[in-house]
């Protein structure tokens, strides 16, 4: 088998670290040796020094110093920054390299960037919609989808109860993402919030991530006791095993793969109805979905899903069973035929010269 060297360069650790830390995870299962190019002193590197056959470089700026560790190696970018490694390791090793795109907006339209996508050996979106972004963007009628995987989170009972103890009697809505509201959206969900706290008191928002944004959404939610914002936390799990609801307002998104991990936990689903979300959550049947912004879609969505119990038992159900296509082995497999084909393709190339 070949080695994939892992390239990602984002800063924390969000969902598609965590995507990241998933596949190398599960390779590693299978055998493959593997590289991880990504950012010194950050998550994603730290919390994979535990596995075996993987070499982990950590880097600091400039990033295209590390192109020579790529060398004998099949590049996998999972970030745009790491596609440009991939582009730049192709050119001077002749080797290949994956692209996986996990947000629906385009890249940017200058001619460097255009001609990493354009020449990357594979892309990948992790939705249709994302798919179609990247086909449009670079005129490919050869670009495959390879969804996002559920976490398979742990869940401490103890803690979890722990957690239903400090707002008994509360229908406790989670939302996990960053902090990033020109994504996320989460002034929308303080704003339908507020209403509620005048019209509905027995529903208790929890807010689950880090970000940028942190510090304005403090300000909006400083007087409003139904808002929790807890910043990032280590046993998502238990917030989820605790929670009634799972709600996403997102402005955009690749897949919203948090919303896979809520689903794994039997969570009602209340989303923006954008980018790859619908492909995953199909309104009436495993959670609502409501327009981008629309705050008064927002309200009566999450109203009625806490308010109806039968409702939210027969979606969370529901979730749960689709959950169960969306694993890190199932996206795993994916990866390793692609791997493979690229392998050996490679291979045939260097025979025939």
């Amino acid at each position: 088998m070949p080695t994939i060297c892992h390239v990602n360069l984002a800063r924390g650790y969000r969902g598609g670290e965590r995507q990241t830390e998933l596949l190398i995870r599960e390779l590693a299962d299978r055998g493959w040796n593997q590289r991880l190019i990504a950012r010194a002193h950050q998550p994603l590197i730290e919390r994979l020094f535990d596995v075996p056959r993987l070499e982990r470089l950590p880097s600091n700026k400039p990033f295209l110093r590390r192109v020579w560790s790529c060398r004998n190696a099949i590049v996998h970018a999972h970030d745009a920054k790491a596609a440009k490694i991939g582009f730049a390791a192709s050119r001077l090793f002749a080797i290949p390299y994956i692209v996986t795109r996990r947000i629906g907006k385009q890249p940017s339209g200058n001619r460097v960037t255009r001609a990493v996508y354009r020449e990357a050996d594979v892309l990948v979106g992790v939705a249709q919609s994302v798919a179609e972004v990247l086909r449009d963007y670079t005129q490919r009628d050869d670009v495959g989808v390879v969804p996002s995987a559920s976490s398979n989170l742990g869940t401490n009972h103890g803690e979890a109860r722990a957690i239903r103890k400090r707002w008994p009697a509360r229908c406790l809505v989670v939302n996990v993402a960053a902090l990033v509201d020109s994504q996320k959206g989460q002034s929308h969900l303080i704003a339908v919030a507020r209403r509620l706290s005048c019209e509905r008191r027995d529903i208790h928002f929890l807010l689950l991530g880090e970000g940028r944004d942190r510090a304005l959404f403090e300000t909006q939610a400083q007087d409003l006791t139904n808002v929790t914002i807890l910043g990032f936390v280590d046993n998502v799990g238990d917030y989820l095993a605790a929670a009634d609801v799972f709600v996403l307002p997102s402005r955009h998104e690749g897949i919203g793969g948090t919303c896979l991990d809520a689903m794994e936990f039997g969570l009602p689903i209340v989303a923006s109805a954008v980018d790859g979300v619908p492909e995953i959550v199909t309104h009436g049947e495993n959670g609502l979905l409501v327009p981008p912004g629309d705050e008064e879609a927002l309200f009566h969505a999450l109203d009625r899903v806490c308010c109806d119990r039968t409702l939210a038992q027969q979606l969370g159900e529901r979730g749960r069973h689709i959950a169960r296509d969306y694993t890190a082995r199932s996206m795993a497999d994916r990866y390793s035929k692609l791997y493979r084909n690229l392998h050996e393709q490679t291979h045939v190339r260097k025979v025939v010269s």
